[in-house]
């Protein structure tokens, strides 16, 4: 079984790092400063280092300067903050075999060791799963339908889509449902963040180089198209490309071909790709900041992601399926939300989306010492914010009788997610239903 050296100060991150790489089939050790490290490291029998950059007693850089005097061959992966990226460059540059941003993408890390550790041969090896890749809620809101609906459309073609949409939103989840159902499902998809490449490594990211190409390539890398080859290469955040890079990659696109750094010989690529954006590019265009030619071809079909607080029908089943994930994840039992929870829930904007509320849910799950969570666990950006009664009140006979079909067609039947929509408790929901023969 390989192992892994994870040097990380944040004990909660770390421990959910080792649970989730151990489940993945690797055997993992953890320690949080640069002398525990070294001792162990000096014990042998590592395969790979995954290293912070900020440690309590030194850094990442310092114990990456140690470990290649004493193991040049040991690969270590420098995870960083967007902005200590420069510090990951430099990292590259000493010697480290890549480097990561957090916050951490699943798919893209085991990606990363699994090359390093080689484990498998890469023709054989699967593309690796996000670990929520199998668990996104496509809801039942009419912004919902219309955005899935556009999705089952264009994923059997081969064109090449554009995601836009505010930031938080699932655009990498959106790409992987199209890739999921196009034709290409059973061949690789690899994510690449475009807004944490430095510009000095950019061409090695998408294009590979060969060992010696330049100061810091100790070995070869594969670039994300040959990576995808087959299948499907997803570009987030394509706007914050240089653009030089963009030159590079309208070429790479146009001529199907691609050319690694330090080598003449050409490779065919045959992938399709799908892009994503928060920015309008059309504006970019304008300013010069963003080639025209570049966006007509990755642009022939555009799917808009609509923010949270457009899909407000939508909000409590995303709350459940980030509360299992995150109960499954920390090791908790919290059955769900209290009434004024949920009404907090559905009074706030989520300017952050669904990446706001998957982190809200994780921090109050934490917090959470009863069955339910209460507005206790809640961070002040939510409990802060001004508050309104978005409970559903109910009227007249007809009126709540319609009401309450609703909500167990929107919860599939499930009568406390349904008594959470309606803003009542689960007894009275139970009293409802009797009183009005829809048990």
């Amino acid at each position: 079984m390989p192992s892994i050296l994870i040097v990380e100060d944040d004990i909660t991150f770390s421990l959910m790092l080792k649970t989730w790489l151990g489940k993945k089939g690797f055997e993992v050790k953890t320690f949080s400063s640069v002398s525990d490290a070294k001792r162990q490291i000096e014990n042998g029998g590592y395969d790979l280092i995954l290293s912070d950059l900020r440690l309590p007693d030194g850094d990442g850089i310092d114990l990456l300067k140690w470990v290649k005097e004493k193991q040049t061959s040991l690969p270590l992966i420098m995870m960083t903050s967007y902005a200590e990226i420069q510090t990951a460059v430099q990292a590259i540059k000493l010697g480290a075999s890549d480097y990561i941003a957090k916050p951490l993408n699943p798919e893209e890390l085991l990606g990363k060791i699994r090359e390093l550790i080689k484990t498998v041969p890469a023709e054989h090896r699967p593309a690796a799963k996000s670990l929520e890749s199998n668990t996104y809620i496509e809801g039942q809101s009419p912004a919902a339908r219309q955005l899935f609906d556009h999705v089952r459309l264009v994923a059997p073609t081969d064109m090449s889509v554009l995601i836009t949409g505010a930031s938080g939103t699932g655009k990498e989840y959106i790409a992987r449902r199209i890739h999921e159902q196009s034709n290409r499902s059973k061949a690789p998809f690899i994510a690449v963040d475009c807004g944490a490449i430095p510009k000095d490594l950019a061409a090695s990211e998408f294009f590979g180089h060969v060992k010696g190409s330049f100061t810091g390539a100790i070995d070869n890398k594969t670039g994300a198209f040959v990576a995808a080859q087959g299948g499907t290469i997803f570009l987030d955040e394509i706007g914050n490309l240089t653009y030089e890079v963009q030159v590079q990659l309208l070429r790479a696109l146009q001529e199907r071909k691609i050319k690694p750094i330090g080598t003449n010989d050409e490779i065919a690529i045959n992938v399709r790709l799908i892009s994503a954006t928060n920015e309008n590019l059309r504006t970019a265009i304008e300013k010069g900041d963003f080639r025209e030619d570049l966006y007509h071809r990755i642009n022939e079909f555009t799917v808009r992601i609509p923010d949270l607080k457009e899909r407000k029908e939508d909000l409590l089943l995303f709350a459940n399926n980030f509360l299992d994930q995150a109960n499954a994840e920390l090791q908790k039992d919290i059955i769900g939300f209290d009434n004024e929870t949920i009404r907090l829930f559905q009074s706030y904007s989520w300017p952050g989306n669904l990446r706001q509320m998957k982190n809200v849910i994780k921090y109050a799950t934490l917090l959470a010492t009863g069955r339910y969570i209460t507005r206790h666990e809640l961070p002040e950006e939510l409990t802060d914010a001004p508050a309104k009664d978005t409970r559903i009140l109910l009227k007249d006979e007809a009126h709540e009788s319609e009401l309450i079909k609703r909500a167990l067609q929107e919860s599939g039947n499930n009568k406390t997610r349904a008594a959470q929509l309606l803003g009542i408790d689960r007894k009275t929901l139970y009293n409802k239903l009797k009183l009005y023969n829809l048990d």
